[in-house]
């Protein structure tokens, strides 16, 4: 019997602890989007915050989206174009690679 309540008390407690999804930075863009961009779909929207989330979690949802509306296009390749031109990641990005041999 301890053994299910324990149960119990822990799987309430993990979905007690998970966020809404309403607070996941892709889905708060995603409704952005919709609103704000002209052309772009549902679809198109979910997929394009889903793709720069990085960014999202930098705080840079309204970079992304300004330059996204300026674009008038919602293809992959335009919302990474995007991104980048937000400028380097808060914790400075991933290393850069390692410079290949001059001698094979």
């Amino acid at each position: 019997m301890k053994a299910r309540v324990a149960l119990v008390v822990a799987v309430a407690a993990i979905a007690l602890g998970c966020p809404e999804p309403r607070d996941r930075p892709d889905v708060a863009c995603a409704s952005v989007c919709e609103k704000r961009i002209v052309g772009c779909s549902e679809h198109e929207c979910e997929r394009g915050c889903a793709f720069v989330l990085d960014r999202l979690v930098e705080h840079e949802q309204d970079a992304v989206l300004g330059c996204m509306e300026k674009a008038g296009k919602c293809e992959d390749a335009q919302w990474a174009t995007c991104a980048t031109r937000v400028g380097p990641h808060a914790d400075g990005g991933p290393p850069a690679p390692e410079d290949l041999p001059t001698e094979f």
